[in-house]
C-alpha cells in the first residue's frame, strides 16, 4: 500500500476544514444559521439564480436544499474522508436508506454482509422487496461468497468495517477488486465504527462512505445525524433524492456535530487505547469465553485490521460464560459503564444485544442472526483506562 493510501489521523482537518474565517467579527466559531428560508433583493436576483447565472455558488434557495452551518460540516467530513463531497442527513439511517434508494431501482439486486446493523439489514431484506429490489446476504468477510452472490442485475454491495457487533474488518482492497471485476457496481461502506481517524475506505477505492454521525463524529450522545461521503457526481444524485425525501439535518444539530468533529482525533485515540486494554484484560478473564476485538491475534480479521487500520476502534464485544443471566449480572455490576444503546460517545456504554437490540427475537431467531445469549457489547468512552479495567473486572468477578 502506498504512503498516499495509509490512513491518517486528520486532526488538523477535523478542526479547520470547511471553515471560512473571513466572516463578521472574524469569529472563530461559525454562527448557527437558524433559518428555514432565504430572501432576495429583487426578482432579477432570483431569476439569475434559477437560470444558473448567479456567480454566488453558496447562494441557497430554501432550507431543505442547504444551510451554511450544515455545509461547513459536509465540507469538513469530505476533507477527512479524502473525497470530493459529503452530504448530511437527519440520522445515520436516513443517510443509508436515501443513498440506497438513489442507487437502485425496481429489478436491481443488492448484496449485503450479514454481520451489520440490524436496521440496515431490515431495510434491505424486508422493505426494499416492496419496490422490487432483490438482495443476497453474505457471511461477514466472505469474499468468495460475495463473488458468487453478485448477479447480472447487482447494482450495489454494502458492508460495514468494522462490523456490528463482532468487529470484523473487511479487506477493502480485495473487496473492491471482487466487486469491480463484475463491472459497474457501486460499493458502500458504513465506517461508523472506524471513523476517518482509524480508516478511510475511499482511499482503497470504495465509492461511498457512510457514517452515523450520532456516534463518534459528534461524540457526546447529544445529537442525531448521518453523513455520506464520496465523489461529487454520485453525491449530487443523492442530494437530489434527499431534497425530495426530506431527511435533512437541522442547523443546530450540524453545529453540534461539527463541534464534536474538532476533538475527534483525541477522543478516538483515547477510545482506541481503552478498548485495547479492556480487550486484553477480557481475553485473560476466567469468566469470559470469547472476545471480539481486531487487535487480538485470536480475532478472525486481525491481519486485515493490522494492515489497513490506524487504530482498532472503541468497541469491544465479548461472550460471558453462563449465558444470558451471567451476562446480565456482569452488566448490572458495572458502576462506570451505563446501560444504553448507541456507542462512540465520551461515556462508556454497555449492552446485551439479545436484550437491547434483538429483544423481540426468540432464541432460535437470535441464533439465526448470530447473536449469542451471553454476548455483551461495550463501547468505551474517554474515562481513565485503569478505572474502566478495574470496574469491569470486578463486575465479572461478581457475576
Amino acid at each position: 500500500m502506498s504512503d498516499e493510501k495509509k490512513p491518517l489521523a486528520g486532526s488538523t482537518d477535523a478542526v479547520h476544514a470547511g471553515t471560512n474565517y473571513d466572516r463578521p467579527h472574524r469569529a472563530i466559531v461559525r454562527e448557527i444559521a437558524q433559518t428555514a428560508t432565504y430572501t432576495w433583493h429583487e426578482t432579477a436576483d432570483l431569476e439569475r439564480f434559477m437560470s444558473g447565472e448567479d456567480s454566488d455558488t453558496d447562494r441557497i434557495e430554501y432550507g431543505r436544499y442547504g444551510n451554511p452551518t450544515v455545509r461547513e460540516l459536509e465540507e469538513r467530513l469530505a476533507a477527512l474522508e479524502l473525497v470530493d463531497d459529503a452530504l448530511a442527513f437527519s440520522s445515520g439511517m436516513a443517510a443509508i436508506t436515501t443513498t440506497i434508494l438513489t442507487l437502485t431501482k425496481q429489478g436491481d439486486h443488492i448484496v449485503l454482509f450479514r454481520d451489520c446493523y440490524r436496521r440496515t439489514r431490515q431495510f434491505v431484506s424486508t422493505m426494499l422487496g416492496k419496490f422490487g429490489i432483490e438482495h443476497t446476504l453474505v457471511d461477514s468477510g466472505d469474499l468468495d461468497g460475495l463473488d458468487k452472490a453478485i448477479q447480472k442485475n447487482t447494482k450495489l454491495v454494502i458492508s460495514e468495517s468494522p462490523t456490528n457487533p463482532y468487529l470484523d474488518c473487511l479487506d477493502l482492497e480485495r473487496f473492491v477488486e471482487v466487486v469491480k471485476s463484475h463491472g459497474r457496481i457501486r460499493t458502500m461502506i458504513d465506517a461508523t465504527f472506524a471513523t476517518p481517524v482509524n480508516c478511510r475506505p475511499a482511499s482503497y477505492g470504495i465509492d461511498l462512505v457512510v457514517h452515523s454521525a450520532t456516534k463518534y463524529l459528534a461524540g457526546h450522545n447529544d445529537v442525531l445525524g448521518g453523513l455520506v461521503a464520496g465523489p461529487s457526481h454520485i453525491i449530487s444524485l443523492v442530494r437530489e433524492h434527499r431534497d425530495v425525501m426530506g431527511g435533512v439535518l437541522d442547523p443546530h444539530a450540524a453545529f453540534l456535530i461539527a463541534r464534536g468533529l474538532k476533538t475527534l482525533g483525541v477522543r478516538v485515540d483515547r477510545q482506541n487505547t481503552n478498548a485495547m486494554r479492556i480487550a486484553e484484560m477480557l481475553s485473560q478473564h476466567k469468566k469470559v469465553e470469547k472476545v471480539f476485538y481486531p487487535s487480538l491475534e485470536s480475532h478472525r480479521s486481525h491481519a486485515v485490521a493490522k494492515k489497513q487500520m490506524r487504530g482498532f476502534g472503541g468497541v469491544v464485544s465479548f461472550v460471558v460464560a453462563g449465558g444470558r443471566q451471567a451476562a446480565t449480572r456482569a452488566v448490572d455490576g458495572c458502576r462506570i459503564a451505563k446501560i444504553a444503546s448507541s456507542l462512540g460517545g465520551v461515556e462508556t456504554l454497555i449492552e446485551q444485544p439479545a436484550i437491547m437490540s434483538y429483544f423481540e427475537l426468540s432464541p432460535e431467531e437470535l441464533a439465526a442472526v448470530g447473536i449469542l445469549p451471553g454476548l455483551i457489547r461495550l463501547s468505551l468512552g474517554i474515562e481513565d483506562t485503569e478505572d474502566l479495567v478495574r470496574d469491569l473486572s470486578r463486575a465479572l468477578d461478581e457475576a
